[in-house]
Formats: C-alpha cells, structure tokens, sequence
C-alpha cells in the first residue's frame, strides 16, 4: 500500500498525461471557430490588437501562432517576423522599424519576436551595449503606454520552457529534414547560454512587466496544451461578441447554354498519389 502511494504521488508531481491528438484536434477547431468570431468582431469595430511572442528557442512560438492563424483571414490576423536589421535601420531610433507593423483599425498584428529581441538576444550575443539595454528597459513601458493609450490591446506571452525540453526540441530539429531550416547559427550560439538568457529574462520582467502591459507567462513544455491554453487566454481578454451574419445560401448555376468544353491538351501535372 505505502508502495502505491508513493507511486501515485510520484505520478502526480509529473504534471498532467499527455493530451491525445484527438482531444487536441477537438478543442482546438471549437478555439477557432471563436477566433473567426474575434476576427469578425475586430473587423466590425475596428479594434486594433497586438500580440507579441517572446521565449527561448524552441519554446513553441511559432507552432502557437501558427493554431492561432491557420483558420482565419492573413489580411486580418497578420504576422510579423521581421529578420536583422540592415544597416539603415541599426541607425535609427531603436523601436523605430517596429511601429510601423502596428495594428491599424481591424487589424490584428502578431510579433514573432518584437522589440523585446534587445532584451534578450541582442544583449546575451552581445549586439548592443548595457547602456543601450538599460536604456530600452526604461522607455519600452513608455512606449507601451502610449500603445495601450491609443486604444491599442497589447498582449504579451513569454513561453517557458525547460531545459530537458529545448534540448530534446532542438535535437527533434537537427534529426528531422523537416525542421533542420528551423535551426539557425544563432540558435546553436545561444543555447549553451541558459544561464545568461535566464538573468536577461529577469530583468526584463522587472522592468516591463507592468499593469497597462503585464507579461503573461506560459507552461510551454506540453506544446498542445500551451496553444490551447493561449488561445483560450487571449480570448479571454477581449470583450469581443460575435457579429450576426446573414444566412448565407448558395445560388443556382447559370445554364451550360452552348457553352462546350474545348479540346485542350491541357498540360495536366503526374498523379503520383
């Protein structure tokens, strides 16, 4: 008996089983079909809302935003990767190439990685100097603020994921020709330096997590769960209501008339499967 139990405490402390694909594919199509109804609502009100995406890598970002936007309208839900910046750009004010990717008028803008890379990347590779990361920490939450008091709904998630687990990601994607592109320099640079991610991580939360434009933070080590669980959040936190549509019903074809198909040799593709 004592056996039993220490067994069954042992499986408690392992978190929850593994959420099934079924399960998962079933809470995920009733998450979308709410989030037509918030691009529908965006639309009609012409809300503008924000959403950045921060972690280490491989912590599932961009499986994340990819549930979030497979099923809904790109012209609606954009997403914004935005690669180095050129040497112009590196002369600018630094949140300068950013602002212009913020939402307009029924819009929804996802940042895969944001102005938060001189937090974090930049500052653990050494791309900018502690005055210029001192400095960003004390004028994002300004910025954000103007955000917020513009209207703006700015959402921000921080993945958090383990160390077992990037590293069995991160190998998933050396092993896997499918995912090797996911793998970059940067990312085999930067994950020997867990430690030093760690510290940026924290002071990044001392200095911007604010009330206007809290850092919501994701258990990411079950990838199902952290895309249904922000989904649901993110939902959650707009007052959105679903727009009422007309039926719609689909109309009679015209009549073929005279109309014949042509003989075409039409280059047809092989159909191997």
């Amino acid at each position: 008996m004592a056996k039993d139990k220490k067994e069954a405490k042992a499986d408690d402390s392992a978190g929850p089983t593994k959420l099934k694909n079924k399960d998962y594919q079933s809470e995920l199509q009733q998450l979308h079909v709410e989030l037509v109804k918030l691009q529908g609502w965006v639309q009609k009100h012409g809300a503008k809302i924000c959403i950045v995406f921060e972690g280490r890598d491989g912590a599932g970002k961009g499986g994340a935003i990819k549930a979030i936007t497979e099923r809904v309208s790109p012209r609606v839900f954009r997403v914004v990767a935005l690669p180095a910046p050129t040497e112009r750009e590196k002369s600018q004010m630094y949140i300068q190439r950013y602002l212009p990717h913020l939402p307009a008028a029924g819009e929804i803008v996802i940042f895969d990685r944001s102005w938060y890379n001189r937090a974090g990347v930049e500052r653990v590779m050494g791309f900018c100097t502690d005055e210029q990361v001192e400095s960003f920490l004390r004028v994002a939450p300004l910025v954000e603020r103007g955000m917020v008091h513009s209207g703006l709904t700015l959402l921000k998630y921080w993945l958090e994921v383990d160390e077992a687990e990037q590293t069995r990601r991160l190998q998933g994607r050396i092993d896997d020709g499918r995912k090797i592109w996911k793998l970059s320099p940067m990312d085999l640079k930067s994950y020997g330096r867990w430690y030093d991610y760690s510290r940026a991580r924290d002071d990044m939360f001392r200095s911007t997590d604010t009330e206007f434009a809290p850092w919501l933070v994701v258990n990411s080590n079950d990838k199902r769960r952290a895309r249904l669980n922000i989904i649901n959040d993110l939902l959650s936190r707009i007052p959105y209501k679903e727009v009422p549509r007309e039926k719609v019903v689909l109309p009679k074809r015209e009549k073929r008339g005279d109309y014949r198909e042509p003989d075409y040799p039409y280059r047809f593709i092989d159909e191997k499967y």
